[in-house]
C-alpha cells in the first residue's frame, strides 16, 4: 500500500490531492443478496485534500476522486461486483480494484447507475493509466 500511496501522491504535483486510509463512505445500499449495507471502508480513498477534516464516522462520497480496494480470498467478491456497484451508485469517478487472486489491476471509469461504463483490465506489473480526473499512469511493477 505504502508504493500505491507514494505513486498517488506523486502524481498529484500540485498536492492538492489527500491520499486517505481508513475512512468510511456512506454508499446506496445494495440491492437483494448484496452485502453492502451502505457503509463502505476502501483500502484507499483519494479526495481533494481536507475533504474529511471533520469528525463524521461515515462520510459523503462527493468529494471522492478515486477508491481503492486490494482483494483477499475472503474480500474477492465482495470487492469484484458488491462494492464496484455501490462505488458506481455512489458515483465515484474511478475504482481502482488491485485483485491479487488472478494478478490483474482493473480500472473502472464513467459511472454509470449500477455499474461502470468503462473498464480497463491490466497485468500486475504493467503501467495502469489512470483516467480523468487523475490523468496519470501507475507503475505497478512495485506491487
Amino acid at each position: 500500500m505504502a508504493v500505491l500511496r507514494d505513486q498517488l501522491t506523486a502524481g498529484d504535483p500540485d498536492r492538492r490531492i489527500g491520499v486517505y486510509s481508513g475512512i468510511g463512505l456512506r454508499v446506496p445500499p445494495g440491492g437483494p443478496g448484496e452485502r453492502v449495507d451502505g457503509r463502505v471502508a476502501p483500502d484507499l480513498t483519494l479526495a481533494l485534500r481536507g475533504s474529511f477534516r471533520n469528525k463524521v464516522v461515515w462520510q459523503t462520497p462527493d468529494p471522492v476522486l478515486l477508491v481503492t480496494e486490494v482483494t483477499s480470498a475472503f474480500t474477492a467478491h465482495r470487492d469484484r461486483v458488491q462494492k464496484a456497484r455501490s462505488y458506481a451508485r455512489a458515483g465515484i469517478p474511478v475504482y481502482l480494484l488491485i485483485d491479487r487472486e488472478t494478478d490483474e489491476v482493473v480500472v473502472h471509469s464513467e459511472p454509470s447507475g449500477d455499474d461502470y461504463a468503462h473498464k480497463s483490465v491490466h497485468k500486475l506489473g504493467k503501467p495502469v493509466p489512470l483516467p480523468a480526473p487523475l490523468g496519470f499512469t501507475l507503475d505497478t511493477a512495485a506491487f
